[in-house]
């Protein structure tokens, strides 16, 4: 395990790099922060390290994803076996009804479920519905649907739910703003309608238990995280859901980011948080992890329990990829 103390160290060594003021203290360069985010990813978050601090290119092309092409018809949805996943029981009281590549969590609470992001809208029924099934749960019981942010990944299967099982939907204020902007009320549109407004440190309660959301922009204008008590055979864990991991390319996003990041941090430290989950499947392990909980023998550790240095390396990484990405600009 890397501790956040070899990090200081290690930004030391890297300020001798440079003289850049407007760098954050210990690393002045692209190359140091970057530095900096490899010790922290260690062996846990190379794929996670790999994204962030990757050099970006220019892209070319028309848009990814589920958006419309150029002078074209929107696509279809993708062929089932590029994204299905079976639903996984991770925790005594959180289980995963995500894709292969994008997350959506359940928590199961004595009142309903809270459930944290809502897939796209083609794979929101089968996934989400149809694996709370597989798993014994009623996906009528889903009472509140926090999404992190308003990308089709992760608010695509809203409307869905509003409609079928009359789920509030949360989000921060100006993310619903983003929504608005994209035609929420147009006939035919699959965004969900406005719905609850999440405020900074709100606490979200349910029958047994309570999450707390916070806005902590730069991915988009207001994305949320998330921190959720959860259970291993009864002991107790605190788990932190980072909402939302890409960079923009200006720099108001990615000083943003680089705030929200050191502030989760903060707070992911205050709370003793012990997991670190994300809403997509390679950044927070889940492609490995979810695979052991389905063989491990009763009794073994739980591979999401990784304890709070680690899970602060987590946002290490994230920060010092957006400072490199930061000074990059210039």
């Amino acid at each position: 395990m890397i501790a956040l103390g070899v990090l200081t160290s290690a930004a030391i060594i890297a300020g001798q790099n440079g003289g850049d003021p407007s760098a954050s203290p210990g690393a002045s360069t692209p190359d140091a922060h970057v530095a900096l985010a490899k010790i922290a990813a260690g062996a846990d978050y190379q794929n996670l390290f790999n994204f962030l601090c990757a050099v970006p290119t220019p892209r070319s092309g028309g848009p990814r994803g589920g958006g419309a092409r150029a002078g074209g018809p929107p696509p279809g949805p993708p062929d089932r076996s590029t994204w299905y996943a079976e639903p996984v029981k991770v925790f005594d009281n959180l289980y995963f009804v995500g894709q292969s590549e994008y997350s959506a969590w359940a928590v199961t609470t004595t009142e309903g479920i809270i459930l944290i992001d809502t897939l796209f809208d083609y794979s929101v029924e089968e996934e989400v519905a149809g694996g709370l099934k597989k798993l014994g749960l009623d996906p009528a019981t889903i009472r509140y649907a926090v999404l992190t942010h308003p990308h089709p990944d992760h608010h695509g299967g809203a409307k869905f739910l509003q409609d079928r099982y009359r789920t509030r939907v949360v989000m921060s204020a100006a993310d619903w703003d983003v929504i608005d902007r994209l035609g929420g009320t147009a006939p035919g549109s699959t965004v969900p309608a406005r719905d609850m407004v999440a405020t900074d440190g709100q606490r979200l309660t349910m029958g047994d238990t309570t999450v707390t959301l916070y806005i902590t922009p730069g991915h988009t204008p207001g994305t949320l995280s998330v921190v959720i008590p959860v259970r291993e055979n009864g002991k107790p864990h605190i788990a932190a859901l980072w909402g939302g991991t890409g960079l923009n390319a200006d720099r108001d996003s990615i000083e943003a980011y680089i705030r929200s990041a050191q502030r989760f941090d903060d707070i992911v430290r205050q709370a003793g948080a012990d997991i670190i989950l994300s809403n997509h499947t390679d950044w927070d392990g889940s492609k490995i992890n979810l695979p052991r909980l389905t063989t491990r023998a009763p009794g073994s550790p739980n591979p999401y329990v990784v304890g709070t240095e680690a899970a602060r390396r987590y946002l290490k990484v994230a920060e010092e990829c957006a400072a490199a990405r930061l000074l990059r600009l210039k």
